[in-house]
């Protein structure tokens, strides 16, 4: 009989992961066929996927379940979120994303914290005029870190990185450092002592916080780093590119886990270790290694993402959860309507003010974020996604399941604020996107963006005494393949000495012949660097 049970038990996980699996595949056809759709995109497709089935299977079952899995904290935070992550710190243009670091930083750290305070403190004020007298101070403040946690997936998908870099960085880089602040505040939050409240409290809060911060950035540099110089000096390739290929998949899955196990943040730590990795540890392996991680890097977290938002959509319909507060409907509209209001006023209250502050340090108009441009990085963060839904499991459910009506009104209102923004404002991303950012106002931005030509490039004609390069079509004049500024910009361009600069000369004399990079390959016989330098002698 035991036999029979396990068998019939088995039978259920294999079918329910084929119907999953089936789910995932229709999700990538269908946002391929969408691609152009003016509307929607693959998160909103992944999501309305998620709400069919839900509501079929719910049919099918005659309510009694709506799920083919459960709802996993574990699931989530250990298996799908470390991919997507370290992608985005892996892929992301580097000199955009620290040029604008200082800006990044204000609006995911501290603007963070601000939407935090508002959130929270509207939630004491206005949840008990409704009536819920069983939430607990702790609670609303959970309630502040679990709303002040961004999704901007969607906003990122129809921005292109190469169209509008500053944009891009912005938002992409706040999302990133958002999530783990809300996380950060999240986790210090269930270790406040609220009983006994003081101004020592409050200081230990706070540096708690930035110890958090610190140390887990560290650990992922630190990650980064090992794994960059290992290969270096074991260059596995020259016997398999398998062996590396792991070592880049495993290092920074070590790392989040190391976080976690430390009560550090995994997000911090993993994005960091993605940044030091691309700089330093894929220059170091074979040209094959190269293409295979970049490719299976996007591709685990491009599951990830479409994992996540189908299983959002399908757990939305849970029956458990909707049974509870069935006799209050006029009570969680409210409540959700309640933290939506909180959510657009906490997200302006910090975008347009520290914007200002960042504009106030550019030297130049065209650094400056402009209105068009904050209005979209404000639409960007108004959305919600699985991070904020896994935060509410664990506050306020045991294990994805909960008796108590106040828990449950907690849950159900995330599900519907999620589900609403996503929807709703993700739906709405695309065409306010293009009216707010038309072709002209992208092409300016691409100007910007772009550094000036070398002065070397006027030199070009004297060096070449007035020949045609070899290179160019007969009869091609070489004045329209030279850029000139003005006599007036060359006059005032001077010398400049940024982090930047020191950092590159540092990075060139110190880092690079420790832990390789670009330039600073292994000379090994077979390697590609060897046939370069063989394929130049004979050039």
């Amino acid at each position: 009989m035991t036999l029979e049970l396990g068998s019939a038990s088995d039978y259920g996980s294999i079918v329910s992961i084929n119907i999953f699996m089936a789910l995932l595949s229709a999700c990538i056809v269908i946002g391929h066929l969408l691609e152009e759709n003016r509307w929607m995109n693959e998160s909103v497709t992944a999501l309305l996927i998620g709400l069919c089935t839900g509501g079929v299977i719910l049919l099918t079952t005659e309510g009694k379940n709506s799920r083919i899995l459960v709802f996993s904290e574990d699931l989530f935070f250990i298996y799908l979120l470390p991919p997507i992550i370290f992608n985005a710190g892996f892929q992301v243009k580097k000199k955009q994303f620290f040029r604008n670091f200082m800006t990044i930083i204000l609006f995911g750290a501290v603007g963070t914290l601000i939407s935090f305070v508002i959130i929270s403190l509207g939630a004491i004020g206005l949840f008990r005029r409704l009536g819920i007298e069983a939430l607990e101070i702790s609670d609303f403040l959970a309630i502040g870190a679990i709303f002040s946690a961004t999704d901007s997936v969607c906003t990122l998908q129809v921005l292109n990185q190469d169209e509008t870099p500053l944009l891009y960085s912005l938002v992409f880089g706040e999302g990133v450092v958002n999530d783990a602040t809300s996380v950060v505040l999240f986790n210090a939050i269930q270790t406040l002592d609220l009983g006994h409240l003081d101004s020592m409290t409050v200081v230990k809060f706070v540096g708690n916080f930035l110890y958090l911060f610190a140390t887990s950035t560290f650990l992922g540099v630190f990650a980064g780093l090992l794994s960059a110089y290992i290969i270096k000096k074991l260059y596995f390739g020259r016997h398999s590119t398998d062996r590396e290929v792991a070592i880049m998949i495993l290092m920074p899955y070590l790392s989040y886990m190391l976080a976690e196990l430390l009560d550090l943040s995994g997000i911090l730590t993993v994005f960091f270790c993605g940044i030091v990795m691309s700089h330093y540890t894929w220059h170091n392996v074979t040209e094959s290694s190269r293409v295979t991680t970049k490719h299976a890097f996007a591709t685990l977290s491009f599951i990830a993402e479409i994992f996540i938002f189908l299983y959002v959509g399908m757990d939305a319909l849970d029956i458990e959860k909707w049974r509870l507060v069935s006799q209050s409907p006029v009570k969680i509209i409210s409540i959700s309507s309640i933290i939506l209001g909180l959510v657009m006023v906490g997200r302006a209250a910090f975008v347009f003010p520290l914007s200002f502050v960042s504009n106030l340090s550019k030297k130049t108009g065209s650094q400056k974020i402009t209105f068009r441009e904050q209005v979209v990085i404000w639409w960007a963060g108004l959305m919600r996604g699985a991070v904020s839904i896994a935060l509410a499991y664990n506050k306020f459910t045991n294990w994805g399941h909960t008796q108590l009506p106040s828990n449950a009104i907690m849950i159900t209102s995330t599900i519907i604020v999620v589900l609403f923004s996503t929807l709703v404002f993700g739906i709405l991303t695309k065409p306010l996107v293009i009216l707010l950012l038309p072709k002209r106002h992208i092409t300016r931005e691409l100007s910007i963006s772009s550094d000036p030509p070398s002065p070397k490039a006027f030199l070009a004609p004297l060096l070449n005494n007035g020949q045609v390069s070899s290179e160019m079509e007969p009869g091609a004049e070489t004045s329209q393949n030279i850029l000139r500024p003005s006599s007036l910009r060359m006059l005032l361009t001077i010398p400049t000495r940024s982090v930047h600069h020191y950092w590159r000369k540092f990075d060139d004399a110190v880092m690079r012949p420790v832990f390789g990079g670009r330039g600073f390959m292994p000379y090994v016989p077979g390697s590609p660097t060897e046939r370069s330098v063989h394929d130049g002698e004979l050039a």
